[in-house]
């Protein structure tokens, strides 16, 4: 693959209390009037919205029903009632499959925005392809994701394949590391990030001293970090969620361990901040966000996003808006295209893939035959203090 990189550095209580808890209900989408008069098209949201992601899955929940209700009167106006749907799959992949199979039966439900773990979006992907939904990821960067061929995926951030290399070169070439070592969560996210780096960093002549997992959910990684001790390195590179990563960071630190640490994008949260404390200085991330405060229309949704929901924006908080709203380009294409009238699920499906140039808050989408997005880009972040959100450093495009 290649880049012309421009690097500036600078419910569990079963079927039927599922279906309640994602307000799906048992509506149908042939004839079905919504509030508004209008027939109902529905949005699916799939997303951890409890357990150790929840920070994340959230906030891509709140993004894409922001730009839901910003675009309710438009589809309105066109004879639909728009309605959100949230499913929470606790990044869990049997959850997301069983949610998938919800989202399968709801013939009212035209899209998915989702989903945060890769893990989870590759089999509940499978479901989505039977039934030919729609799913446009705002986070999902496993190289699996997009690569099995299937017509309903799509994403709108770089892949994994993209962002390891660009993290190996910012270790070696800025951090100057030439023996790191790498721990990572044996997820598919966790482990083919990490692999991606491990290839470009050994490529440029950086020594591997270690390639170690460790399990999600673990809280005590002293066995783990003894190795990294023992082993010296200049520094650790950490292939995972925040959950663990922020973990990971302070007990290194209380450890000795003071060489830089890096990761990916599943530590760009502010809860990293809130597990690592003091501790989080000299950690960098790559990650597949940009900063929305660096344009006047990222402070505007910024703004926006606190005065609606009374919270500060994290990382994919935008990447949920945006997503979203490719959705919806795709959703009212169909619908034009099909004489202003409800669009089948294999008409928006063919939709969303075909948008092309869709221009979001942060990000600019063009799907290629796989789903992937022509403008993807991979940022990178220090953390100087403990504060969230890093400064931005700089950032490389393909």
């Amino acid at each position: 693959m290649k880049w012309k990189k421009s690097l500036a550095i600078l419910l569990s209580g079963g079927l039927a209390a599922s279906i309640f808890l994602a307000g799906c209900g048992s509506s149908k989408s042939d004839g079905n009037e919504g509030k508004s008069g209008g027939k109902v098209i529905k949005i699916a949201t799939q997303t951890p919205l409890s357990g150790g992601s929840a920070t994340i899955g959230e906030a891509i929940k709140l993004g894409a029903q922001m730009k839901l209700d910003e675009e309710k009167q438009k589809f309105k106006d066109l004879g639909f009632d728009l309605q959100l749907v949230p499913y929470d799959d606790q990044s869990d992949p049997k959850k997301g499959v069983a949610n998938a199979q919800l989202i399968g039966a709801d013939k009212a439900i035209l899209a998915v925005v989702g989903h945060f773990n890769s893990g989870v979006a590759i089999p509940s992907s499978e479901v989505y392809e039977k039934y030919a939904i729609p799913m446009v990821s705002p986070a999902n960067s496993a190289v699996e994701v997009t690569t099995r061929g299937l017509k309903t995926v799509n994403r709108i951030v770089a892949r994994d394949d993209f962002q390891g290399p660009a993290g190996a070169e910012f270790a070696v070439n800025t951090l100057k590391a030439k023996k790191i070592f790498i721990i990572q969560d044996k997820t598919a996210y966790g482990t083919g990030l990490a692999e991606a780096f491990k290839k470009a960093a050994e490529s440029k002549g950086a020594e591997i001293l270690g390639f170690e997992g460790i399990t999600v959910g673990e809280k005590d990684f002293n066995g783990v970090l003894n190795q990294v001790a023992s082993k010296k390195p200049d520094l650790v590179y950490f292939g995972g969620i925040y959950a663990e990563g922020g973990l990971i960071i302070k007990q290194a630190r209380e450890k000795g361990i003071k060489v830089p640490i890096l990761g990916g994008d599943g530590m760009d949260a502010s809860t990293l901040v809130e597990i690592a404390g003091e501790a989080v200085k000299d950690t960098y991330i790559t990650s597949l966000a940009g900063d929305s405060s660096k344009s006047e229309e990222g402070k505007k949704f910024i703004e926006s996003y606190k005065a609606k929901f009374n919270k500060n924006t994290e990382s994919y908080s935008v990447y949920g808006y945006d997503t979203m709203g490719v959705v919806l380009k795709g959703i009212e294409d169909a619908i034009k295209a099909n004489n202003n009238k409800m669009p089948t699920r294999a008409q928006v499906r063919d939709a969303v893939r075909g948008v092309k140039d869709y221009q979001g808050v942060l990000t600019k989408v063009s799907f290629d035959e796989n789903g992937d997005n022509n403008y993807a880009k991979v940022f990178i972040y220090s953390f100087k203090e403990a504060k969230y959100p890093a400064e931005l450093v700089g950032e490389v495009s393909k």
